[in-house]
Parts: C-alpha cells; structure tokens; sequence
C-alpha cells in the first residue's frame, strides 16, 4: 500500500497460501501514521497466515460477538459485486494524496467508472478538498484506520475500535454534507471478529479484495496491468493505490485496466454492502 504494506490476501480465495518476504524498508511519518515503504509483502510488519475466504486473525480481543447492524450491514467481508453478474469494484486504498488522487479521478472520470475510496483518516483531515471531490464525483468511501497498523489483529479491541471510529470521524468531517463511510478495510488485512463487528455496528460492511495489483511495489505498468488480468478469476473487487508514494505506474495502469475491462464487456460497480454476499 504505497508506504502501507498489504501483508497478506484476505479474501482473495479459500486456501490461499500467503507467503511473507523480509524486505528491506524505508520509514516515513504523514501526520500520526508512521508508514513503510514496501519493496515485497511486509513480513517486518506483521505475520502472515493461509486464511480463508471471508475469516480473519481471532487470537486477540473479544470472541466477536454479533453487535446490532444498522441497515442490516453483516460482518462478513465482502468481496461480491451489489450488481452482481461479471461487475468489478474497484477499489483504491491509502489516499487521499494531493497530487496523485486528483489523477486517479481523472481516469475514473474519462471511462464513466465510479469506485470506493479506501481513505487514512489523518490523510482526509488534512486534504478535506480531496475527500469532497471523491464524493462529488459519485465514488464511495472507506475506513482505512488512523495509522495503517497492519498489526491491529494483534492489538487490543479498544485500540482497533479508536483507529476504526476515529477515522470514520475524520473522513466523514472531511467530506461533510453528511456523506457517509460505508465500508471498513482492515490494512494489510488484519481483520479480527471484533473490527468487523465495530465496523458493522457503525454502518461499514467489510471490504476484502481478490486481485491484488501489487502497484505500492511499482513493478512497472505492464506487470500491474498484467496481475488484474491474471488474477481477475479470483473475484471481482480489485486493489489499487492513490497514497504512499509515487503513483504513476497506477494511474497508466488504472487507464489500461479500464479500457480492457469495457472491451471485454465487464461494467464496474460497488462491492455489496447489505445483500448477502458469494464470491
């Protein structure tokens, strides 16, 4: 995730083996987040399990008891499409940043695609223009915490509740006009039964992905665009990147993947919120 690593693929498919990799990494500080710059998947932050689909890390905080959902929000992450059929989400973590946000609206914008901003909530409060314009433009927004800490699922529950609600705080201010947060993604994935159940308590259906793009990794345009077509099979949400750094490779990318996704007849959408969902 630009400065903010994805650590595993929650939810990408059942069984799937994650494989950590020690990198070598540079730190950097926005506002209270302290953010990595990734070089491969994050194994200093964070341990990374075999999951399956739709399950979390459950050795800390409370059993996750079922809270009381408004608007029938579940706590099971979601991956499907609220169109269902062949629709894609796709999904952009991390912002908002000033000078690369802006860019990813433009692309969005010139192929007709709407999608859900995963945002930092110390990130919103500083570019609250940012966050008016995203809504502005018909996108949906995202919880992404206050610090992107990739080990939230090894922290206590009053701690994930404050980055959770915290954030949702922030970006909802930023966005003002009683735009509201309607989905929770946990950073790297670290989601536990308890942050979903203070996410749907509070109007926030969980967001996994299927296809991780790996753009924070900048391995060039061509190898981004070429993982959202190999890994399209996996599901339909997809992961891409407007904060932590130098997004140019995403936003060549994003222009390519939406050209191929019209011509292959795919629309895009926005992942389920209420409905039940089957990847």
């Amino acid at each position: 995730m630009g400065f903010m690593t994805h650590t595993n693929k929650n939810g990408v498919r059942a069984g799937a083996a994650v494989v950590a990799s020690a990198v070598a990494v540079a730190a950097t500080v926005w506002g209270v987040a302290t953010l990595v710059e990734p070089g491969g998947a994050g194994a200093a932050s964070r341990q990374n399990v075999s999951r399956p689909n739709g399950t979390d890390n459950s050795g800390h905080g409370r059993a996750g008891a079922p809270g009381q959902q408004p608007q029938g929000i579940p706590e099971d992450i979601a991956h499907a499409s609220e169109s269902g059929g062949n629709t894609v989400n796709i999904t952009i973590d991390d912002g908002p940043d000033p000078h690369w946000t802006p860019r990813i609206l433009d692309v969005l914008r010139e192929h007709d695609v709407k999608a859900t901003f995963c945002m930092v909530g110390p990130r919103a409060k500083a570019h609250p223009d940012l966050v008016k314009k995203v809504v502005a433009d018909g996108h949906r927004l995202c919880d992404h915490t206050m610090d992107h800490d990739t080990t939230m699922d090894k922290k206590p529950v009053d701690y994930q509740e404050r980055q959770i609600l915290d954030a949702k705080r922030l970006i909802e201010e930023a966005a003002g006009n009683g735009a509201k947060v309607e989905y929770y993604r946990a950073p790297g994935g670290a989601f536990t039964p308890d942050s979903r159940r203070i996410a749907a308590a509070n109007g926030m259906r969980p967001l996994g992905w299927n296809v991780d793009t790996k753009d924070f990794q900048k391995p060039g345009t061509a190898a981004i665009v070429e993982a959202v077509k190999r890994e399209m099979g996996n599901g339909p949400t997809v992961l891409f990147h407007d904060g932590g750094g130098n997004r140019a490779q995403t936003v060549d990318a994003l222009d390519q993947v939406l050209a191929w996704l019209r011509d292959q007849g795919r629309p895009t959408g926005f992942p389920v919120r209420t409905a039940p969902d089957t990847p």
